[in-house]
């Protein structure tokens, strides 16, 4: 048997060293050109005593670790990678940098070397140069738009990073990588997706043309741990009164309705009310993106799914809030509103599906009463107008505004009850409401503070037998907030 020529690699090796040297810093390229000129890589261990010498001089750790990455994805391919177990592919890449660093003569100290394995693994099967910022605690959201251009949310402030992608290419991989792990594409002929990582961060990436510049990447993170309403309360979000009102509102199956601006908490909220939510009853959750984390044992996860490249397949919230009427659901939750799946929730809300919960980007809780009615009205029903409000007062009692204030802190700005029409307008009333005080420094300083209404719908509670102390609705100005 012939044994191949290394000098005269064939047509798909070659091709498949082009692209990987692409993805490397021109100044890893540069050196591997010169490496180039000598016998493969591979026959390092049969290089001279001198020459060893003179490349290990001449060696960083940025052309070793591009040099065994092009070598390591040669031998295990594209399509491997994508077709293998995460563990599995871990295991291929710490077993390949061993062998090859213990029989080849590369000039790394052992703190390099474990790096290197770390680094080359995550390259591979992970989100390489950003997952340090994944692993800070403190970065809620992630934002590449270039190569050189990455940005991370901390504490509410946006702050750019010195972390860097070698090119354009480097970004392609990583979104690639992402979709592949949903079974999801995203290229030209449909650059924009919507992902999740396996801890449950939402992920939005897009491509040109789409994107004019180049390809971006926005990862809104969820934390390694789902922050729970005791968590909420040691963060400022809420005050006790409000924790221990909404804690019985959602145990007692009102139907909420969580709004706010982008980025201001809506999502954790949620999730932090449902663990009131008693442990036996049958969740149906309907997200654009799975995000949500419940305690209960009992919860059926739905999610929505874009048109294939036929153009079949698509799966919309709509027809997932219809098919899980036929679900014999206890409770319904829609991650987010946000089309004609409006008028379906509403229904189901109407027709004995006590509990219902779900958000709406708004600004205020009357705008939100505003925007879900002009989602009904995307259904394609003709319904008039006062229709529609009396559908939409029926099914909600309680609106939950949440804001993220100038500080950076997520807040409850209003917990307002729906109590009925008054002509055609509905009418709301707030339960409890956060007051401003001013500003020390950087930090905003305020109350939370009942009103002193004690909303209409206790009095249906107290008739199930269940007592909710008045002092909950007294007004007080001891919640000071710093």
């Amino acid at each position: 048997m012939t044994e191949p020529n290394p000098a005269k690699p064939d047509r798909e090796e070659t091709d498949r060293r082009a692209r990987f040297r692409r993805s490397l810093t021109s100044e890893a390229a540069s050196r591997i050109k010169l490496a180039a000129k000598r016998p493969a890589f591979y026959q390092l261990g049969d290089e001279t005593e001198a020459e060893a010498d003179t490349r290990s001089k001449q060696a960083d750790y940025v052309a070793v670790k591009g040099l065994l990455q092009e070598r390591l994805l040669s031998e295990i391919g594209d399509e491997t990678v994508l077709g293998r177990r995460e563990d599995d592919v871990a295991i291929a890449v710490e077993g390949f940098v061993h062998r090859v660093l213990e029989s080849e003569q590369i000039p790394l100290n052992e703190q390099e070397r474990s790096r290197l394995a770390e680094e080359l693994t995550e390259e591979t099967i992970g989100l390489g140069p950003l997952s340090p910022l994944m692993a800070d605690p403190a970065v809620t959201d992630v934002l590449v738009i270039a190569p050189d251009k990455v940005y991370v949310e901390r504490f509410g402030k946006l702050e750019k990073t010195e972390v860097r992608f070698r090119d354009a290419d480097h970004i392609m991989r990583v979104i690639e990588r992402i979709a592949a792990q949903m079974g999801r594409r995203i290229d030209a002929s449909s650059p924009m997706a919507d992902l999740r990582l396996p801890d449950g961060s939402r992920v939005n990436a897009t491509l040109p043309p789409a994107s004019i510049d180049g390809p971006t990447l926005s990862i809104r993170r969820f934390g390694r741990r789902r922050l729970r309403r005791r968590d909420l309360l040691e963060l400022g979000m809420m005050s006790e009164e409000m924790s221990e009102f909404l804690a019985t509102a959602v145990s007692l199956r009102t139907n909420i309705l969580v709004s706010g601006g982008t980025g201001a908490g809506k999502s954790t909220l949620l999730g932090a009310l449902l663990e009131s939510a008693r442990p036996t009853e049958r969740i149906i959750t309907i997200e654009d993106t799975a995000e949500l984390i419940l305690d209960q044992e009992h919860v059926v996860r739905m999610e929505t799914r874009p048109a294939n490249v036929e153009g079949r397949g698509r799966i919309t919230q709509r027809d997932l809030v219809i098919n899980s009427l036929r679900m014999r659901p206890d409770r319904i939750i829609v991650g987010e509103v946000r089309g004609p799946e409006a008028l379906d929730m509403l229904q189901a809300m109407n027709t004995g599906h006590d509990g219902g919960m779900s958000t709406i980007h708004a600004n205020s809780p009357r705008d939100a009463l505003s925007r879900l009615e002009t989602m009904v009205l995307m259904a394609g029903e003709e319904l008039p107008s006062r229709a529609i409000r009396e559908q939409i007062v029926s099914a909600i009692q309680l609106l939950v505004h949440i804001r993220r204030y100038e500080d950076g802190v997520r807040r409850i700005e209003r917990v307002t009850e729906i109590t009925g029409m008054e002509g055609a307008v509905p009418l709301l009333q707030d339960i409890f409401a956060f007051r401003r005080l001013g500003m020390e420094g950087r930090r905003l300083r305020g109350e939370f503070s009942a009103t002193g209404i004690v909303p209409r719908f206790v009095e249906g509670w107290r008739r199930r037998g269940v007592s909710i102390p008045l002092g909950l609705f007294h007004p007080r100005s001891d919640h000071h907030v710093e």
